[in-house]
């Protein structure tokens, strides 16, 4: 009896998990038809035909199993309606689910990455339809297809809004058209990885609202939306993938976040008690939501009339339209003066739009601020997240626009200003005792400031006319504190070497570490390369340049102080093989983004027209965030006026990184510049040095292989196989174009840098086809097996000598 009452039980068990199987599941030989549905395990969610309000359109969707009236959540057919009640959803053989009409044409698929030999798809309690092998273990994981991937207005638990890098594929949410028609409208709700990422609303091609930065907590733009005993909120930024989800702690509870066909954003939760859905959240819920509703450098707080008004230290841009229109913003109430500014601190505020920011997870506050203090273009800074006291560095650039009062925010904000704005704004906000410290210090920094003055002064008359340099404007450093600092030039202590002579780590006293390039007496560089080098960097600002702090002129003495790179420079890492794969591919895109960043400030955006000569991976250092920083100014030119482009008899320069005209005729340019990077950049994506190179089917150079494989159709086949785990195709696509475009051999082919730039940061453009490389010639055998180091030679043909660097 115990036995036949066992296997009573077990027999039951199946049928019912067989069941269960049926009702959730479409098969090959088990289409869903019209009038037919799948319901999810837990009978959460169903699956079948269905019209939308006053429709009488038929579309394949998901809604609530027990929800009364029938809430949609997501359509297959959006675009392509059935008209009658004919069709069928098939699973074919091969895993693709089909939509077909009365015609057995098919008008909707999804798709899949590879074939399924027992193909079924599934209706999961979370909403989710998936596609995977009957015969797979973890079929929830191995999917070949699901419906969390194409999102329709509704963005469940578990869905993500955001990007896989390495797929391409884009999550977002989109409006229905209206009530009646499910097809997409005017409003689309998705993630933006410009910048540091942050959620938009847009109405077409234009921004209507936006989430602010992530903060580590929640959006700095939605402060309520915070974990709490419903809800938890993850956004991730990595490698692989970009993107934002939320998950509920009680799974019975239904919950979904809507985009309206007005484009508002809606949280809502089903309440069982009153059988209706509870507006539990919406991201626009006043007029001070309207994206840059008050222009740049203005708050916007729903209480005031006119809600609009400046930041301290701006005024309206113009005050006489402030009244009605806000759109113009704010300017500047003084002009800022660089490395002379200060910040003013903002609390509970929604951060500025984050479009035109760059951020480092490593860094702390106050490295922050001194980063941003160095670059001129850096307008504000904030920690990137605030959790545990804060950590990591947000940057803005440009205009601050998209800013609103939160008092329930709790990051804060540092607005770059004029030194002479924080003094009023400290009169204004700060107490008594307060502003009398801030007054102590400013004393003692201008007493310390001129003491500095003044004993720059006289070294200045001591060591000036013997030394020839009246034109440098830098701290001059002492011998005994150099020498104390690198140990007394310790053998231990050297970092690197070049054509300057020997580079030192030091620490000074007050524990900074610096970097001590000193002259070589055996250089084939002196006097004239290094104040080259003071008097041009020591004018430049910007992240992606290497900060030089001083100079030391004792003696026979000749060295730089610079700030301390410990990440050394590019070409250690990208061609050693056994540190190459610790640079992963969207390490070597932000480096190539940041030398571009940085070449263009030195060609357009700086004071100065500056025309490097010597761009080279081992003149690219690398900071403790993997930041480029260029390097090594002492054969840069400065280009004056409308001047575009110069020559010279002594060229001096690193084989492989020179463009055509200036290794033969010595003319240089901006496009020289160009050349040099494009070959960095292809340089980054191989992982291969451009002179070095060897192939078995040809003696080209890296450039003529990169060319070769481009008009083949297998440019992938040119990038480092040690990141084959971590590209994004299109990204390496994008950069293998962009650097054939700048190595192309006329001058005149070649793009600027702001369009490299441009080019980089933008993905979907339709750029230029590359023409011919410069140097597209064969190198004959016994060049192709010379084992000479890059460029270190030294020839004399008509004039033109090529000097060692």
């Amino acid at each position: 009896m115990k036995g036949l009452t066992s296997s009573f039980i077990c027999s039951h068990f199946l049928f019912v998990l067989l069941t269960s199987a049926a009702l959730d599941t479409i098969t090959t030989d088990k289409p869903i038809r019209d009038g037919d549905t799948i319901v999810s395990a837990g009978e959460f969610y169903e699956l079948g035909f269905f019209s939308p309000g006053n429709s009488k359109d038929r579309y394949v969707g998901i809604w609530y199993k027990k929800i009364l009236p029938t809430t949609v959540v997501w359509v297959a057919n959006r675009n392509t309606p059935l008209n009658d009640t004919s069709g069928v959803l098939k699973l074919r053989p091969n895993g693709i689910l089909v939509l077909v009409n009365s015609s057995n044409a098919s008008i909707w698929s999804s798709n899949s990455s590879r074939s399924l030999k027992n193909p079924k798809a599934r209706l999961l309690d979370s909403g989710n339809l998936i596609v995977s092998d009957g015969n797979d273990r973890d079929p929830e994981i191995n999917f070949t297809w699901q419906s969390f991937d194409f999102p329709g207005n509704t963005l469940l638990p578990g869905m993500k809004l955001g990007r896989n890098l390495v797929t391409g594929m884009d999550w977002y949410t989109s409006s229905w058209k209206s009530a009646d028609d499910p097809s997409p409208g005017e409003y689309v709700n998705r993630l933006d990885s410009h910048g540091y990422p942050r959620l938009l609303v847009l109405k077409n091609s234009s921004i209507v609202y936006s989430s602010g930065p992530w903060n580590g907590i929640a959006f700095s733009g939605s402060p309520n939306n915070k974990p709490n005993t419903y809800y938890t909120f993850e956004f991730v930024v990595n490698q692989h993938e970009i993107y934002y989800k939320y998950e509920i702690r009680n799974v019975s509870l239904p919950t979904r976040v809507v985009i309206n066909s007005a484009g508002v954003l809606e949280h809502l939760t089903w309440i069982e008690r009153s059988q209706s859905w509870f507006l539990y959240l919406t991201a626009q819920f006043d007029n001070c939501d309207r994206f840059a509703l008050c222009g740049p450098y203005a708050s916007c707080n729903i209480n005031n009339s006119p809600p609009c008004d400046c930041l301290s230290g701006f005024e309206p841009r113009y005050p006489q339209q402030y009244a009605a229109d806000w759109s113009s913003g704010c300017v500047r109430r003084t002009s800022l003066h660089c490395n002379q500014d200060g910040f003013l601190i903002f609390t509970g505020i929604k951060m500025p739009d984050s479009r035109h920011s760059r951020y480092n997870e490593s860094m702390n506050l106050e490295e922050c601020k001194k980063l941003c203090l160095a670059d001129c273009n850096c307008t504000a800074y904030s920690n990137l997240d605030v959790r545990n006291g804060g950590s990591g560095c947000l940057q803005w650039f440009g205009e601050l626009i998209d800013i609103r009062e939160f008092s329930q925010n709790e990051q804060d904000l540092f607005v770059r200003v004029a030194a002479s704005e924080l003094d009023s704004d400290r009169k204004r906000r700060r107490k008594r005792t307060t502003l009398i410290a801030v007054i102590s210090v400013v004393v003692a920094t201008f007493i310390l400031s001129f003491l500095a003055w003044f004993s720059f002064q006289r070294r200045k008359r001591r060591t000036g006319s013997a030394n020839g340099n009246e034109d440098m404007e830098l701290p001059l450093f002492d011998l005994v504190t150099v020498t104390s600092a690198t140990k007394n030039f310790s053998s231990a202590n050297v970092i690197g070497e070049g054509g300057f002579g020997p580079v030192y780590k030091g620490i000074l006293p007050n524990g900074q570490e610096i970097a001590v390039k000193r002259l070589s007496k055996y250089s084939g560089q002196g006097l004239q390369e290094l104040k080259n080098e003071i008097v041009l960097i020591s004018k430049l600002q910007h992240r992606n340049l290497v900060k030089l702090l001083g100079c030391c002129l004792e003696g026979e003495e000749r060295m730089l102080i610079y700030e301390f790179m410990p990440n050394t420079s590019l070409d250690y890492f990208i061609f050693d093989p056994s540190r190459n794969t610790s640079l992963a591919w969207k390490n070597r895109f932000e480096i190539a983004m940041g030398i571009s960043r940085g070449l263009l400030y030195l060609h357009q955006d700086s004071r100065l027209r500056i025309i490097h000569r010597d761009l080279k991976t081992s003149n690219i250092l690398l900071d403790g965030g993997i930041n480029a920083k260029i390097s090594d100014f002492g054969l840069a030119k400065l280009l004056g006026g409308d001047q575009v482009e110069g020559k010279t008899k002594r060229i001096i320069g690193t084989y492989g990184y020179m463009s055509p005209e200036y290794a033969v005729d010595g003319k240089y340019s901006v496009k020289s510049d160009v050349f040099s990077i494009g070959v960095i950049i292809l340089e980054i994506i191989s992982g291969r040095r451009n002179r070095k190179f060897r192939h078995l089917e040809h003696h080209h150079n890296l450039l003529g292989h990169a060319w070769l494989l481009w008009n083949e159709g297998k440019a992938l086949e040119l990038m480092d196989e040690r990141l084959e785990e971590s590209f994004s195709e299109s990204q390496v696509l994008r950069c293998i174009q962009v650097g054939l475009l700048c190595v192309q051999k006329l001058p005149e082919d070649r793009p600027t840098m702001a369009s490299v730039v441009f080019w980089l940061e933008n993905e979907g453009l339709v750029l230029p086809q590359p023409k011919q490389p410069g140097f597209f010639i064969e190198r004959n055998s016994m060049e192709s097996t010379e084992s000479a180091d890059e460029g270190c030679l030294t020839y004399t043909v008509s004039l033109t000598v090529l000097e060692p660097r």
